[in-house]
């Protein structure tokens, strides 16, 4: 038996003005296994990857791949002769072309021959699916194809990547790392499980995984070890199978999680209605009708496919399909010509669950971002003025507690939880009726969720919330009611004892339950 890592860090440090990212890391990755990398944002996980895939230069530390010493820096994309192969949560696939051109773009980029074969790669397509027990047609779309389809052809690609490159060059066939990035962070709870099979079957295949996440259930299901980082330094690695989750919570944030921070809290309820849902018809639900209450936090729930997110889109007018009516403040709106700008005018506020595309603006500074709703709020006879937009965007960090309260960073260098908690902040700055959320905690780690959490339930005598989620357990912890989606209609409300995990659970899944 190999006992030889497969990848053994040393003391790697990474310092970014004077602030160390990375302070004398150490981490071990043996062959044949999914070692977790676990950690709150900002503990320096993505400065870790950015290393080890040459974006980032280490200003001290040690690398050895298979017992071979490795020089650092890596020069930009020499981690491909390492054996090494990444997937970020975005996947990087190119969603107008088709899964047969997306699954070997990369060997068509390098391709001499005057001519290739689409015929032949789709056959090939075909066996490699085959060959990882995945279900994926070669010549349909990408953006046709199911979220967890998706994300197992970027991950079957980066796997047939290392291969490829070695076999053409006539490598010595080693152990190779896959390193997932919140591979799952997209994908409905159902499907996940899907995914998980494809990680095996890759182990079992040679390959090890680095698996980093911040669902703690996913990581203990289907790592054998795992490592926490926090605040930049190695604080240690457990056995997945003897651990406990608690023991995991304590390693990530420095201090045991007392049981009631994740509990439901009691709050006494307006029966006042604020918000009638009448006939929604949308792509994807039918004929949907609901009431949302004063100080209310309603959770929206389903399967994929069962356009539980669909209400909140279509309430904040960014559904154009969107039909029916609803009613606000006594004033009756068609959803036909509703649109954002009326939405945020009639105190609506949608926190989606893709950030990086519909919820910011990544290549601005943070000062920016937060003040995108109240702009007009810093300008003087037409002139921006910038001391006071700054001056407010650090009052907000500092109030959100947005990590590192540096509000002339880009937003996109901040890690996911501190994004979400900015885009929090950019909207509740303003005066809301109702709180739109599609996946609030949506790949944020266990603190910055609670910090979430707290926030959400703070605004609750001031405005209404909408909560659509995958996570049953976010839902069971917030809600007051939780709505349930079944192939595109409403199936009834869930109340009292009733919110937790195992009730949702089941009637998402079609089971019989009371609607109340």
């Amino acid at each position: 038996m190999n006992n030889t890592p497969l990848l053994k860090i040393t003391n790697l440090t990474k310092v970014f003005g004077g602030q160390k990212a990375l302070d004398r890391v150490n981490l071990t990755v043996n062959v044949g296994e999914v070692h977790g990398l676990l950690g709150e944002n900002g503990s320096g996980k993505s400065t870790l990857i950015k290393i080890l895939s040459g974006f980032y230069e280490p200003d001290e530390g040690q690398l050895e791949v298979n017992g071979k010493s490795v020089a650092l820096p890596l020069l930009p994309g020499q981690y491909r002769s390492l054996g090494f192969e990444f997937v970020h949560q975005d996947l990087g696939l190119l969603p107008s072309l088709t899964v047969t051109e997306n699954l070997f773009m990369g060997r068509i980029a390098e391709s001499r021959t005057p001519y290739f074969s689409w015929l032949n790669a789709r056959r090939q397509a075909t066996k490699i699916f085959a060959d990882y027990d995945v279900n994926i047609d070669p010549s349909a779309y990408v953006d046709e194809v199911r979220p967890v389809q998706r994300a197992a052809l970027a991950i079957i690609r980066a796997i047939e990547g290392i291969k490829y490159l070695r076999a053409s060059a006539g490598a010595e066939v080693e152990p190779s790392l896959l390193v997932l990035d919140e591979p799952t962070v997209y994908l409905p709870s159902q499907e996940v499980d899907v995914l998980f099979g494809l990680v095996r079957n890759i182990v079992e295949q040679g390959s090890s995984v680095l698996f980093v996440s911040h669902n703690l259930d996913e990581v203990r299901q289907i790592t054998n070890s795992i490592s926490v980082l926090r605040d930049g330094r190695s604080v240690g690695t457990l056995n997945t199978e003897t651990s406990t989750k608690r023991e995991l919570v304590r390693l990530i944030v420095g201090r045991d999680l007392d049981q009631d921070e994740f509990e439901p809290i009691p709050v006494s309820r307006s029966e006042d209605t604020v918000l009638s849902v009448n006939g929604l018809t949308t792509s994807l639900v039918q004929d949907v009708s609901f009431d949302l209450r004063k100080g209310e936090i309603l959770g929206l729930a389903g399967l994929a496919g069962s356009g539980f997110e669909d209400p909140v889109y279509s309430l904040f007018g960014s559904d154009r399909t969107a039909s029916g009516e609803f009613m606000l403040s006594d004033l009756p709106v068609k959803f036909s010509g509703h649109n954002e700008r009326s939405a945020i005018g009639m105190g609506m506020a949608l926190v989606p669950a893709d950030r990086k595309i519909f919820g910011s603006i990544f290549d601005l500074p943070m000062a920016d971002n937060v003040n995108l709703t109240v702009l007009d709020n810093f300008f003087f006879k037409g002139i921006l003025r910038h001391n006071k937009l700054r001056k407010n965007a650090r009052d907000l960090l500092k109030e959100f507690d947005v990590r590192p309260q540096l509000v002339g960073m880009d937003y996109g260098l901040f890690s996911g939880g501190n994004q979400q908690k900015a885009m929090m902040a950019k909207w509740l700055q303003l005066p809301q009726a109702i709180l739109l959320l599609h996946e609030p905690t949506q790949g944020v780690d266990i603190g910055a969720r609670e910090q979430i959490y707290q926030v959400i339930r703070g605004r609750t005598s001031t405005m209404s919330t909408i909560i659509a989620s995958s996570d049953f357990e976010e839902l069971a912890t917030l809600c007051d009611r939780v709505g349930i989606f079944v192939k595109g209609r409403l199936a009834g409300f869930l109340t009292g004892d009733d919110v937790n995990h195992s009730k949702i659970a089941e009637m998402c899944m079609g089971e019989s339950a009371d609607a109340r």
